[in-house]
């Protein structure tokens, strides 16, 4: 097998509903990403945070409930937390896997700035679930509580969904470029990043969740990446997801997945993004590809024997 520049995107959900669940995960993600840092490839780790930035918002926003004067926390720092905690468990584990396995354990997470526009349309149409899923009467009284706006999420049950603006930068790029080109696996744009915007003062945050997949793809794109790894609950993508026609795809033409995406076969905030993401990197240059598959299987998806293909 080459050795190549691989992203690798890791599902929010994927990593469990509490620390002691994401440890387990963590632990369990740690053995596939240290058998692709044996073989020589060099990583770049993204990963999700929609139930764990959720959490933090819900925790933050009761304390501020029952404690009076408690400040008021905005999503950019909810998201700078998320990065902290789950970037913390990724390098714990990365750095035991690799030592039992006697290689350099040289990890680092990189607290991610991502600039977006502060005139995108996603302000007007929020769509980015984030937190765990409800019921819907649970949903319901929550949004007549709070005003919060809840949306169905893959058949799974209902969460709240908030803007999710396009990734414009990775602020960071360059010193992940660096760590990089000297043999650092670099944990980066957790959650997509912190969402900032660029002002006459200098950056500042803003009340958003960026797709952690469009963030990684732009990360991957920009960092000269040949392959992004799109690990998920599932393992391929679905046409006609969920019903008894389902059909799972083990490879999408650029042509392919364009039409598939037009016929709405992809749930918006779940697969569609990771398509859709999948289907820029493709074809931002010669050569590239992407895969969709889950955990257990990324394995095998590397050569070509699981998960769902696009490009190429």
């Amino acid at each position: 097998m080459s050795k190549r520049r691989i992203a690798v995107a890791l599902g929010g959900n994927a990593l469990g509903e509490s620390p002691a669940d994401q440890i387990a995960a963590v632990r369990r993600a740690s053995v596939m990403i240290a058998d692709m840092i044996a073989q020589g490839h060099e990583l770049i780790i993204s990963h999700g945070n929609g139930p764990q930035v959720g959490m933090i918002h819900a925790a933050m926003d009761l304390a501020a409930c029952e404690k009076p004067g408690f400040p008021a926390f905005p999503f950019a720092e909810c998201s700078a937390m998320s990065q902290g905690y789950i970037g913390y468990h990724l390098q714990q584990a990365l750095h035991d896997e690799l030592r039992r396995r006697a290689l350099p354990d040289r990890v680092l997470s990189v607290v991610t700035q991502v600039v977006v526009d502060p005139e995108d349309p996603a302000f007007r149409e929020p769509c980015k679930p984030i937190g765990r899923f409800h019921t819907r009467e649970e949903a319901e009284a929550i949004s007549r509580e709070k005003g919060w706006l809840f949306r169905e999420d893959a058949g799974r049950g209902y969460r709240r969904v908030i803007p999710s603006p396009e990734p414009q930068e990775i602020v960071e790029q360059e010193a992940i470029s660096c760590l990089l080109s000297q043999g650092v696996t670099v944990i980066a744009a957790g959650g997509g990043g912190i969402p900032v915007v660029r002002t006459e003062h200098g950056l500042r945050g803003i009340d958003a969740v960026i797709d952690k997949d469009r963030s990684c793809e732009r990360l991957a794109e920009a960092l000269g990446a040949e392959l992004i790894l799109f690990l998920t609950a599932v393992d391929r993508a679905c046409l006609y997801f969920g019903k008894p026609e389902q059909q799972e795809l083990t490879v999408m033409s650029a042509r392919e997945a364009r039409e598939y995406i037009r016929q709405g076969h992809f749930a918006p905030g779940s697969m569609l993004p990771k398509v859709e993401a999948g289907l820029r990197f493709a074809e931002s240059a010669p050569g590239r590809r992407a895969v969709i598959t889950s955990l257990t299987h990324a394995p095998e998806a590397l050569t070509h024997g699981a998960g769902t293909w696009i490009g190429g």
